[in-house]
């Protein structure tokens, strides 16, 4: 079960203009489940996006890249569940190239228009002709209030759709955001196997989009981490519809780009942290902050050294306080210089370690009480300087194992 996670209410995703989103069964890889999702934008609508930084990157990530490259302007997305075609080499260029054309060709547009995006089973052959019949069943299905939907059909091994709204109001107009987010395991996102769709209406200059794209996802998918693994499909796409009808947006860090920037970088963090809430398995969500550092970069390598050990991972499922794991996984995270006798270690509320050994006033069923909390923080202290970094995790349950032995079958 996920952990303080429920699927959203659609009452509560508000519509973005200049966005349309229309769901189908395809039949990608099982009948009878939403697995095919179109958006449909306005023109004008300014588009940009990251992927994954996999060197095995899938097709619909080139391809995404080479149009969003070809500058021509988005007016499409293309979003299939149940196969990755990732590990397809030219073949699968080929497939994703055929579903952007097809699309377009029902659109009216050019297949550079329409950004292709995939995620399920690697080195299995695209079904493209059961996209491309499911695409008339999408389209006729296109509305604005779709988002519920659209969120339950990116889903792989997810159990709970993940979708976020709120509205801000910038130059006297209300501007929407509204996403959505899918993942569950092979989450350590670098630019998670993770899907990120956020749209707003905000009237913003397009020559921003790349960098406040850049910044949310630093902000929110780069901070998450289930097992460690670096998908081959990840990406994260920031739409801007601009007709809220406020006055343009040309600085992000004006007033009025502040505000969006937050609103931004927030329904992507909820989005994110939703990932990790549904981990394969989890049973705890996990904050990991690491203060004290020299540098934004070491408190990173060390927050994610924590998040990532199965060792550490383990014991938090199992509420076993062995946190000798926490400290080995600060020492191997690569700080060559790192003084242990300048670090502390809380959980919670409870000082576990002070200048690198135990506190004497730590009991261990004190630590205990705290793992065996659904939600928890791990704080370490390194005594280097000012620098910070956050990573949110979960725990590793006797589920991930079971869900990643019989994800194929």
């Amino acid at each position: 079960m996920p952990v303080n996670l429920q699927a959203p209410d659609p009452r509560t995703l508000h519509p973005v203009p200049g966005v349309r989103i229309g769901i189908a069964m395809a039949g990608v890889r099982k009948a009878q489940r939403k697995d095919l999702c179109v958006f449909v934008l306005d023109e004008g609508a300014a588009v940009a996006g990251v992927f994954t930084r996999n060197r095995f990157c899938a097709a619909p990530v080139q391809v995404a890249r080479e149009h969003l490259a070809a500058g021509q302007g988005i007016r499409a997305l293309v979003i299939n569940t149940g196969n990755a075609n990732a590990g397809t080499g030219e073949e699968g260029l080929a497939r994703s190239r055929a579903t952007c054309e097809a699309l377009a060709g029902h659109l009216g547009v050019t297949p550079t228009q329409v950004l292709p995006f995939s995620t399920g089973v690697i080195m299995e052959p695209l079904p493209v002709d059961r996209i491309v019949a499911g695409l008339p069943l999408a389209l006729a299905d296109l509305k604005a209030d779709n988002w519920a939907d659209a969120a339950q059909a990116i889903m792989t091994t997810d159990t709970v759709p993940k979708a976020v709204s709120r509205q801000v109001s910038i130059g006297g107009r209300t501007v929407t955001i509204t996403g959505i987010s899918k993942g569950a395991g092979m989450i350590r996102p670098n630019m998670a196997t993770m899907l990120g769709f956020v749209a707003t209406d905000a009237v913003i200059d397009p020559a921003l989009l790349p960098a406040l794209v850049r910044e949310a996802a630093d902000q929110s998918f780069n901070r998450i981490t289930i097992d460690g693994d670096t998908s081959t499909n990840d990406a994260f796409v920031v739409v801007a519809t601009r007709q809220a009808g406020h006055a343009p947006i040309t600085q992000l860090d004006s007033a009025e780009g502040a505000v969006l920037r937050e609103a931004v970088i927030g329904v992507a963090q909820q989005l994110a942290q939703a990932i990790v809430r549904d981990g394969e398995g989890a049973t705890k969500f996990i904050t990991v902050r690491v203060e004290g550092g020299a540098t934004k970069d070491e408190c990173r390598k060390v927050a994610y050294a924590i998040a990532h050990s199965p060792l550490v991972k383990t014991a938090f499922y199992a509420s076993d306080p062995n946190l000798g794991r926490i400290l080995a996984a600060v020492g191997y995270a690569g700080i060559e210089d790192l003084d242990q006798t300048t670090i502390d270690l809380y959980l919670d509320d409870v000082h576990v370690a002070h200048r690198g050994g135990r506190h004497p006033q730590y009991r261990e069923e004190d630590g205990q009480r705290v793992m065996k909390r659904a939600e928890i923080t791990v704080r370490v202290l390194l005594g280097r300087g000012q620098a910070h970094a956050t990573v949110w995790t979960c725990d590793f349950s006797h589920d991930y194992v079971s869900i990643n032995a019989d994800y194929r079958s």
